[in-house]
């Protein structure tokens, strides 16, 4: 089994790592929505792709805050009714 005849230094050990840093990820905008979205993947807004819909998009559950907001709105219009 070979063994390394040197030591690596510190210097070289970060010249030979250099590339390994994370890049930025690579984003345009989507043509239907408008939001950032990855290049070659569907919309995860609006599921479409190269100006088509690929992908079927549930509507998202409403939030505990949105929930309450209607509740209230809902009180407000049985109060305005009596």
């Amino acid at each position: 089994m070979g063994l390394p005849s040197k030591r690596r230094t510190k210097t070289s050990k970060r010249d030979r790592a250099s590339h390994f840093a994370l890049k930025p990820a690579a984003l345009s905008k989507c043509a239907k929505c408008g939001k950032p979205v990855r290049p070659h993947v569907a919309c995860a807004f609006c599921g479409t792709y190269k100006g088509r819909q690929a992908i079927k998009i549930k509507v998202k559950a409403k939030t505990t805050k949105q929930k309450a907001q209607e509740r209230k709105e809902k009180t407000k219009e049985k109060a305005a009714k009596k």
